[in-house]
């Protein structure tokens, strides 16, 4: 391509007064072409720069965002319109566009809240975390956690599936309950803190008798032992201290039995469980009988002072040894 100074040398080595030639027609008109071609891309930059100058300017007001007082109302009316999802959307556009406005905190709790009723647990506990992260002890914190807590809460598994869902929720209403024990929330937590303990024992059951029905007496004796230690306020504990009896008795160890035993029909004289573990006992000449050294003893604080209820099972003798 020519530049202009070689246009000027092309048209300088032409002799306007000589016969023009072919050769030269074609070397005058391919000039010719290049000059206007320059002429209009010149003009083009002229007009560029004019528009640059002149020309109407960008409406950056158009790109600023709403106040963070009407972008929190109106993610707030969309909420009461049941417009969770949109809402949720919008409390985080507060955060993210006005963070140091005084909306900004208040936001990502309602952001949560505002997942949650959408039906959308992960995003509802991922907005919840990072607000008791950034914002701990103020007043919205009780809400978070609630939040955490509802999330994993309504996520809760039969006894013979993961329960991580209930042991993360059960820390999140323990949390409650120790540091904002006058919050509305922690004054509802108690029965979702026996549901969740409840179904955390219902799994350490199942496992326990598992390995019990297939003779793994060691390994069903740690799973009950945790139900006896870890949840007694639960209604496997009666069960729990009974499968005890049968595994002891089943490894020989007499004591520990004889002494869950105990514990078992002190706590529980009119139970099944307490009827059944008294006659396998029985039928092997022992008796429910304390041992303050036991592990159990221990753990329970020990076996209360009090005479083991004797129950009558027809066609065994009562054997005191």
């Amino acid at each position: 391509m020519l530049s202009a100074c070689g246009l000027r040398q092309v048209w300088a080595s032409i002799d306007l007064c000589a016969p023009v030639g072919e050769a030269t027609l074609r070397m005058i008109t391919s000039a010719r072409a290049i000059t206007r071609v320059l002429s209009a891309v010149s003009a083009l930059i002229v007009l560029a720069l004019a528009g640059c100058g002149g020309g109407p300017k960008l409406d950056t007001a158009a790109l600023n965002p709403d106040p963070p007082s009407k972008m929190f109302a109106d993610a707030d009316a969309m909420m009461s319109k049941g417009n969770f999802d949109d809402a949720a959307q919008k409390f985080e556009a507060v955060d993210r566009e006005h963070p140091y406005s005084p909306e900004a905190r208040k936001s990502i709790v309602m952001a949560a809240y505002a997942y949650y009723r959408a039906g959308k647990t992960p995003e509802a506990i991922a907005s919840a975390e990072r607000y008791v992260a950034m914002h701990p002890g103020t007043k919205e914190a009780p809400l978070a956690h609630h939040i955490i807590a509802q999330s994993y809460f309504d996520d809760l598994k039969t006894a013979n599936r993961d329960q991580t869902p209930a042991r993360k929720a059960l820390e999140q209403l323990k949390i409650l309950k120790a540091r904002y024990p006058d919050s509305e929330y922690a004054r509802d937590a108690d029965n979702q803190i026996r549901i969740c303990n409840d179904n955390l024992a219902a799994q350490e059951m199942e496992v326990g008798r598992y390995y019990l029905d297939r003779h793994n007496y060691v390994g069903a004796i740690n799973r009950f032992k945790t139900v006896v230690s870890d949840y007694q306020t639960t209604a496997h504990v009666e069960e729990a201290l009974a499968r005890l009896v049968e595994c002891y008795m089943a490894l020989g160890i007499t004591k520990e039995a004889q002494n869950a035993a105990a514990v078992l029909g002190h706590n529980y004289p009119d139970s099944k469980w307490y009827k059944d573990s008294y006659a396998l006992l029985e039928s092997g000449g022992l008796a429910p009988r304390e041992d303050g050294d036991s592990w159990l003893s221990k753990t329970w604080g020990a076996v209360p002072k009090l005479s083991v209820p004797k129950i009558s099972v027809p066609s065994l003798s009562v054997n005191n040894g």
